[in-house]
């Protein structure tokens, strides 16, 4: 039975996932693996947010991070996702979210507060000029695309820059109509030369402006919407009123947003199943209390950084049991009897732990071994460092910092510690090696090296401290009344 026949229950006809390129950006290879995958479990369509990854050349070469893809990878990611009925969706940031754009000096005059390189200033020619030439650049790498997402969600500190302020000291002039006069220019840009391609935005800049503005603005007839919330406790009836005001504004089609990872804390390492499974079954509800053509799809969000300039949350391949329960809920309409035993036997997991994290961790899906081990690291590394540095009774008592500064053992409490904390330092060391080695195979160098040094080395760090302080304080021996001061 084919997606299409399953998906008879769906109230969402499109089931995007959403790759969020702006952190930990999987190589190709992995791409290749995992896609068969999203389109087993229900997906049919990709939400790509490019970022810095996207080749971008000419004049704006400069945006392009060091391992960005390649013209020919971007070719190929797009043949992966045709050969697995994954429509792709191409997302550009045109107004919020420009870090990646507007830190650059040469760019750095675009912004519309001078401080902060996260929004542009809507009032320049040459932002719209910046933002044009961008989509044009993704555009021509994407032919026939359907959709094109122009971001324009948490356009912060708009209206605090100096031309907006002058600006809205005129009459009529409001932080809203600054807003949906942006958004209708780049949308307005997007149609002219692709007149086959609907432009679609976030809806969060949209949620509070009167209907009559919408209405007038003229933006409702040239965008879609999504509607996002990852909350796991929703408000079902205000998405529904929310939905009904856009509809009566002129939004023909509307689209919703759940998340299934990199929704719960900007440094969560691992994902909460059961607030992802939560949120989306909202939606569902959502879904079933508006007419049915209203939406055209939904995006399962995967969030890999907060923003450009934040931590990485939890890596894609951590995040696939949660997706997996996830599109198998939104296919099926609900969550039915053996949907859990489906996904078990998708991802070769004997028993998926939907309430806490799972400890075994062993599955065979692409990335199934680093779920493993950096759910053992993340669970255990640093609780067994600090166990043994603030907790055990002879490093505590005999090896306290005031000790270890001075270099002052007693000879019998080397016995005591040494050889614990080499055998800490041996296994944590083998297993964060594996660990990196896994990564190594779906991540480029630098993701690897951030995810390490945020979540691995420090904990290693102070075992090989406190080991280094051992064999300094065994070697010397000065007496502990010596009075010698560092």
């Amino acid at each position: 039975m084919t997606n299409s026949e399953m998906s008879g229950s769906s109230p969402f006809k499109m089931r995007l996932v959403h790759l969020d390129l702006k952190g930990a950006p999987p190589k190709v290879s992995y791409l290749s693996e995992v896609f068969p995958l999203f389109h087993a479990l229900g997906a049919n369509g990709l939400l790509l947010e490019y970022e810095d990854m996207f080749p971008y050349e000419g004049h704006l070469r400069l945006l392009r991070a060091k391992h960005a893809y390649s013209p020919p990878e971007i070719k190929e990611i797009l043949h992966l996702a045709t050969l697995n009925e994954l429509e792709v969706i191409p997302l550009v940031q045109t107004f919020g979210h420009m870090e990646f754009v507007l830190k650059h000096e040469a760019l750095a005059h675009l912004r519309e507060v001078a401080l902060f390189p996260n929004t542009l200033n809507p009032h320049e020619a040459e932002s719209l000029a910046l933002v044009g030439a961008m989509i044009s650049q993704v555009m021509e790498l994407h032919p026939g695309a359907r959709w094109l997402h122009v971001g324009c969600d948490e356009v912060y500190y708009l209206g605090e820059g100096e031309t907006s302020r002058r600006w809205l000291q005129q009459e009529h002039n409001t932080k809203a109509r600054l807003c949906l006069s942006h958004m209708k220019a780049v949308a307005c840009h997007v149609l002219a030369r692709h007149p086959t391609t609907t432009p679609l935005v976030w809806d969060d800049m949209l949620r509070a402006i009167p209907e009559d503005q919408l209405s007038a603005s003229g933006v409702p007839q040239l965008v879609e919407p999504v509607l996002w919330d990852y909350g796991a406790d929703l408000d079902i009836h205000g998405k529904g009123l929310l939905m009904e005001k856009y509809r009566k504004c002129g939004f023909l089609r509307l689209w919703a947003a759940s998340a299934f990872k990199g929704a719960t804390g900007a440094s969560q390492a691992l994902t909460p199943i059961e607030h992802h499974l939560r949120n989306n079954v909202q939606w569902l509800q959502v879904a079933a209390s508006v007419p049915a053509d209203m939406l055209q799809g939904i995006v399962l969000t995967g969030w890999q950084r907060y923003d450009h300039f934040s931590v990485l949350c939890e890596l894609l391949p951590v995040g696939i049991p949660s997706l997996a329960i996830c599109l198998q809920l939104l296919l099926h309409g609900g969550f039915v009897e053996d949907i859990k035993a489906r996904v078990e036997n998708f991802l070769g997991i004997s028993s998926l732990e939907i309430t806490d994290f799972t400890s075994e961790g062993a599955g065979s899906f692409p990335g199934s071994d680093i779920l493993a081990l950096i759910t053992h690291v993340t669970l255990h590394l640093r609780s067994s460092v600090d166990a043994l540095l603030e907790r055990d009774r002879y490093v505590t008592g005999w090896f306290s910092p005031y000790h270890r500064r001075r270099k002052l053992i007693h000879p019998v409490m080397v016995q005591h510690i040494q050889p614990q904390a080499l055998s800490l330092l041996a296994r944590w060391s083998t297993l964060v090696q594996e660990l990196e080695a896994a990564l190594h195979r779906v991540f480029y160098p630098d993701a690897v090296e951030e995810w390490l040094e945020e979540n691995a080395r420090p904990s290693l760090r102070r075992l090989q401290a406190l080991v280094q302080d051992l064999r300094e304080a065994a070697g010397t021996g000065p007496s502990p009344h010596s009075g010698q001061d560092p």
